[in-house]
């Protein structure tokens, strides 16, 4: 991890390949609903935000075709002109917006020091982490074949664009199982493709799916790859894949889900902030403080519940108004 150096000696530069040191007053790292909106608020501030987007610029909903549940925008949105929406606003008010990548940290001290793509020092008195989650994939080529074309990581941002058809979730725990019920009440019918022969589930969800009469769990399936013309209309599954059972079975589908976790964004952090068992970094109830004076959290990087662009937004704006309070407290 990036520990605090001296940055006049030229050991540590060498060392640590660091070329360039700048001062600012609020650093955003991340981008997305949570990012541009606390860029939005803490531009307008008057708190001088710089903003490095990351690898994704724009966040998850880059990859959403189609954006139906964001507040004002009655006819929907794509998740990319939303986001260039959200980033222009942020420049429109003063927001320094920059390509590159945070990679190491070092908040042990008064001043947050953040290294930037492994060349470049930001030292900043407030950071806000904006850096989101990424969702686990089987890491199959169809996957991304047929990503916006009937596969989704999203039950509740995509799951109404398939009213009334057959779709197939894919996970054995509790978000799979959730997110198959709420699927089963918008479309025909679901294939729930669980790996093992039972659910990992709690007793309580494992009881509403299999109450749920358009729900049909396929115990003991693996994806074995999709099919379809330009979107996604089937897949091909094993089933007891490894035994001498094994057979391949294909499902006719119009959208797959998949449900087997995300993981957030929160590594190159972790030796300074506080984070769950997963990596969700942990935040003050009620606030977007983390255990770092100084240092704010917002969008999916902190919320496991919820990780919708709206609560995202909503928790970026809070990220922000947390900033600039602290400041006037330290500044008096």
């Amino acid at each position: 991890m990036f520990k605090a150096m001296n940055l006049d000696d030229s050991t540590s530069k060498s060392a640590n390949q660091v070329t360039e040191t700048e001062k600012v007053k609020c650093l955003i790292i991340g981008s997305g609903p949570a990012g541009y909106t606390a860029a939005i608020y803490a531009a307008r501030a008057n708190l001088s935000p710089v903003m490095y987007e990351g690898l994704q610029p724009g966040g998850q909903l880059t990859t959403t075709t189609e954006v139906e549940n964001f507040p004002g925008y009655p006819e929907g949105i794509t998740g990319p002109v939303m986001m260039e929406d959200l980033k222009a606003q942020a420049v429109r008010f003063g927001t320094d917006v920059r390509w590159g990548l945070a990679t190491k940290v070092d908040f042990s001290g008064p001043v947050h020091k953040v290294c930037i793509d492994d060349n470049k020092i930001i030292e900043s008195e407030v950071v806000i982490i904006a850096t989101g989650a990424t969702a686990k994939y089987l890491g199959l080529d169809d996957e991304k074949k047929y990503a916006g074309s009937g596969v989704s990581a999203c039950a509740t941002c995509d799951g109404f664009f398939y009213r009334g058809r057959d779709i197939a979730v894919v996970g054995g725990g509790d978000t799979a199982a959730e997110e198959a019920i709420y699927l089963a009440g918008l479309v025909n019918k679901v294939y729930l493709i669980v790996r093992r022969h039972e659910l990992r589930a709690s007793k309580v969800m494992q009881d509403r799916v299999f109450r749920t009469k358009n729900i049909e769990v396929l115990w003991e399936h693996q994806t074995k790859g999709l099919i379809g013309d330009g979107v996604v209309e089937g897949a091909i599954l094993w089933k007891k894949k490894g035994t001498p059972d094994e057979e391949e079975v294909t499902i006719k589908i119009d959208g797959f889900f998949l449900a087997i976790g995300h993981q957030p964004n929160s590594d190159f952090v972790k030796e300074y902030i506080e984070t769950d068992e997963v990596g969700y970094i942990k935040t003050i109830p009620g606030s977007s403080k983390t255990n770092v004076p100084g240092v704010f959290a917002c969008g999916d990087v902190q919320d496991s519940i919820y990780r919708q662009a709206v609560t995202a937004a909503g928790s970026g704006c809070m990220a922000a108004i947390d900033a600039e309070r602290y400041l006037s407290e330290k500044h008096g």
